[in-house]
């Protein structure tokens, strides 16, 4: 773990990504303040650990509820570092970190673009991939992810100690996988192939 945080510690697109997302931070709240010394731990890393699971071939990923971009910018920072064509699209409601998304999105030239919608307003076609983070339980995940969860569609999900409540209250999920997470001992990474649950 510590040599893949080191990595990604020396990645230039993520080191500005971190410098942009700390210097908003003094007027805008986009993380939890207890949680700025541990960012690369607990933020950068805890999203980038999603990107082995994103297939090369992906061509749409959709990040439901970004926030300050985890995991959506970190992955899509990893895509541009590895030249993959994935788009990456960053669904954030709130007005200032959308608009911090955006500005993050300009100054590293990253291949996404952010919708200031709320996500159950949402329809796209076509999404490859859809990933969240600490959003909502899984059962409304779905719910809120009907207009662009489709079967084929591959959903990874950053969830914590509840996950298999979350799971028993979806009977339907038959094709599961959980991976343990690298960064929590407790959490892990729901691996879904979705829209037949929704």
């Amino acid at each position: 773990m510590k040599q893949i945080e080191k990595n990604l510690q020396s990645n230039p697109l993520l080191q500005d990504y971190v410098a942009l997302l700390l210097a908003w931070q003094k007027s805008v709240n986009l993380i939890s303040p207890s949680t700025i010394e541990t960012v690369w731990t607990r933020h950068v890393l805890d999203s980038a650990q999603l990107f082995p699971f994103i297939p090369k071939t992906a061509r749409c990923l959709v990040d439901m509820g970004s926030g300050a971009g985890f995991p959506g910018v970190v992955l899509a920072c990893l895509m541009k570092q590895e030249q993959r064509k994935t788009h990456v699209v960053l669904i954030e409601s709130d007005l200032k970190k959308s608009l911090f998304l955006k500005e993050v999105i300009r100054r590293l030239n990253l291949n996404a673009e952010v919708l200031t919608q709320r996500l159950e307003t949402v329809s796209m076609p076509q999404v490859d991939v859809v990933t969240a983070r600490a959003l909502s339980p899984l059962k409304q995940l779905f719910c809120l992810g009907k207009g662009f969860i489709q079967p084929d569609t591959l959903c990874l999900f950053l969830k914590g100690e509840h996950v298999d409540r979350e799971i028993e209250e979806m009977p339907s999920l038959d094709c599961i996988k959980k991976e343990k997470s690298i960064t929590n001992s407790k959490g892990c990474i729901l691996i879904i192939k979705g829209g037949e649950h929704v």
